[in-house]
């Protein structure tokens, strides 16, 4: 069942496709930096940074509200 969200921007877009913008946009050591978060400062990768994010739901909503902030415009 899918279900209609038209007041979510976020709805339908993957984790996957939010941690690759923003690692584009801003490189592991400046999302690091802004966010303030050990999985993009110790050596970093998308499937590690994934694992945690997925696991982590408050180091989730930081990133997403970044995406959603600086990407969303």
């Amino acid at each position: 069942m899918s279900e209609e969200q038209p007041n979510n921007p976020m709805h339908g877009i993957k984790l996957t496709t939010i941690l690759e913008q923003l690692q584009q946009k801003y490189g592991w050591e400046e999302l690091g930096a802004i966010l303030n978060l050990n999985a993009f400062k110790n050596n970093p990768s998308l499937k590690s940074s994934l694992k945690f994010l997925r696991t982590t739901p408050w180091a989730r909503e930081k990133v997403e509200k970044l995406y959603e902030k600086k990407m969303l415009k």
